[in-house]
């Protein structure tokens, strides 16, 4: 749709503001240990016959004919009103802008109005910042924002890296939400560098209370990288598009399966869950007192508030020295614990991976691993954790990983393997299982001798793991030269062929000059006989795993093995990929292919 004049555009906007032609969106925010919908981001749209129609057309025509803030105000008002018109649960996210909380001409108090008027609450409300147009006037926004967390209001920090301005926001306004642009969110599965970001974005938010959303999930991959890393409120086309009468529920089967660990809790926080009594946020201090007094074996107790949500804990030791003081008890006795409790608690979702939670616990203050840490699902208070006890159960898993481990290649063994398909198997996911094995590899050992041989092995084990995604994928060592991949990152295809290629360019470097120009050598067979033998290759067969198609890891090694048989065939470095429907021992062959290097 063509653009129009900055004198139409004017006319145009003037004329959606006064007759009230704004149409509200809500796009749902998951949070994924509950398994249900945290609350929706109200969104705006123009009428659809409009140059306007677009949010960006409409936001940039308002800036330019100096009518944003009256836009701003419509926006909320059409929000608020539909969101309640269309009975919504949980929290609305309200899109703000910060330069017109800092205008002259801004109306305190008219968002609070509006919720009078539509019976709305303000502690369901989070204002949410928007980067569309920022500002520079720090202390009056944090001052009207101070107001607003007054009244009951909630504060989001949208698009966190996209502008230059995010961290000092961050800092300055001490936000209860923070919301990762999505750019960091997109293709995050085979990103290292967008994960350590995401990572240390998390870090900071636990260490300073607030809450991480991960907006623009638009594939499962996506969404299974975020829950890894600890991350609970989700967002994205994946789960909802925005819509005018948006669902109030979404199929969060899956997704509630997601935010647990499918080994049955034995890799995550929620497997360190200590129940601990709590306390409502109304609690004095009196009561404190008299509860740590009575029970010597309490050390600490979370302060939760109505929602259940943790807002502090209460330290036995901090609490016991304060009231020894003189006055003290009677100065404070009768005052909400709130005033003795650690605001900044480290607060972890119960999905979060063991491994990841040891380095939230050693990478944050120190204070983490002698507190411990409160442990969640969805937002709400599920129970305590130890830091002792996070240390002795990752010592436990090192020590079981190095006991399986291959010695040669230190990647895991035959007992982690046949564990992590099964766990594969249980989870229903769909994965690929590629079997690696050396060409001609025993008559190199006979030439070159062992050690080489191990040479070669080491290397191949170091290529299979740099072509893995270390957030999705998993790499195996049977023995010897046979290795086997378990993919569930979606390009595993292109990861293999890179194998392929890097396996290629490295192997020349183990061979003598005159073998590489003659292009092999000859070595005696068990008879004795000379036999001509070409340099190693190496053969990948690889095969499909569709949920409910394979019952046991013995079926999908038969499969993997009979696929790599058949990529032995070929010349050179191949990939054979099969693809079958197997139940039970009925096998229907569906497709084959093949592709040499």
């Amino acid at each position: 749709m063509a653009p129009i004049s900055s004198e139409l555009q004017k006319s145009e906007l003037e004329r959606l503001l006064q007759e009230d032609l704004l149409t509200p969106l809500f796009q749902p925010i998951a949070a994924l240990g509950a398994g249900e919908i945290f609350g929706y981001e109200g969104l705006i749209r123009g009428p659809s016959s409009s140059y306007l129609h677009s949010p960006l057309n409409l936001f940039a025509a308002a800036d330019r004919c100096g009518l944003l803030p009256e836009l701003d105000f419509a926006c909320r008002r059409a929000v608020i009103r539909g969101f309640v018109k269309t009975g919504l649960p949980g929290r609305l996210f309200l899109n703000i802008s910060p330069a017109c909380i800092t205008l002259p001409s801004f109306r305190s108090g008219a968002t609070l109005e509006i919720l009078r008027e539509s019976g709305l609450s303000p502690r369901r409300v989070v204002i949410e910042l928007t980067e569309i147009h920022p500002t520079d006037n720090f202390g009056q926004l944090r001052e009207a924002l101070l107001h607003y967390r007054d009244m009951g209001f909630r504060i989001a920090l949208d698009d966190l890296g996209e502008g230059f301005s995010g961290l000092r926001l961050w800092s300055e306004l001490q936000p209860d939400f923070v919301k990762i642009d999505k750019y960091f969110i997109q293709g995050i599965a085979g990103d290292p560098q967008k994960r350590q970001f995401v990572r240390s974005i998390h870090h900071i938010a636990l260490n300073t209370g607030a809450r991480v959303i991960a907006e623009g999930i638009e594939t499962p991959h996506e969404l299974e990288s975020v829950r890894r890393l600890g991350i609970d409120l989700v967002q994205g086309y994946h789960l909802a598009r925005p819509q005018a009468n948006p669902p109030r529920k979404l199929e969060l089967a899956a997704l509630h399966a997601a935010g647990r660990h499918e080994g049955g809790g034995q890799y995550t926080a929620r497997s360190l869950l200590i129940e601990t009594p709590t306390v409502p946020e109304t609690q004095v201090n009196d009561q404190i007192y008299k509860l740590f007094s009575d029970t010597p074996e309490l050390h600490a107790l979370p302060v939760l508030d109505a929602q259940e949500a943790p807002l502090g804990l209460l330290k036995r030791h901090e609490v016991l020295e304060r009231f020894a003081r003189p006055f003290n008890r009677e100065l404070y006795g009768q005052r909400q614990c709130t005033m003795l409790m650690d605001p900044t608690p480290l607060i972890v979702e119960h999905g979060i991976s063991l491994e990841e939670l040891s380095r939230l616990v050693t990478s944050c203050d120190r204070r983490y691993l002698a507190d411990g840490f409160i442990i969640t699902e969805g937002g709400r208070y599920l129970g305590m954790g130890a830091g002792h006890d996070l240390m002795r159960m990752i010592t436990d898993m090192q020590i079981r990983a190095a006991r399986h481990a291959n010695p040669l290649t230190l990647l895991p063994g035959n007992v982690p393997i046949q564990e992590e398909i099964h766990r594969l198997l249980a989870s229903d996911k769909h994965f690929v299982a590629v079997y690696a094995d050396l060409d001609f590899f025993k008559p190199y050992n006979d030439i070159y001798g062992y050690d080489k041989g191990d040479e070669v092995i080491q290397a191949l084990g170091a290529i299979l793991q740099n072509a893995a995604d270390p957030n999705l994928d998993f790499v195996g060592h049977i023995g010897g030269d046979d290795f086997l991949m378990l993919f569930l990152a979606q390009d595993w295809r292109e990861r293999c062929v890179e194998v392929l290629s890097q396996f290629d360019a490295r192997i020349p470097e183990f061979f003598l000059p005159e073998h590489l120009k003659a292009g092999g050598y000859s070595a005696l067979d068990r008879q004795g006989n000379s036999q001509w033998h070409p340099l190693i290759s190496l053969s990948l067969g690889a095969v499909a795993v569709e949920p409910g198609s394979y019952c046991s890891h013995h079926e999908i090694a038969v499969a993997a093995a009979a696929a790599k048989k058949m990529a032995k065939q070929q010349a050179g470095s191949s990939l054979f990929v099969e693809r079958r429907m197997v139940v039970g021992r009925d096998a229907r062959q569906i497709t084959t292919e093949s592709r040499a290097a």
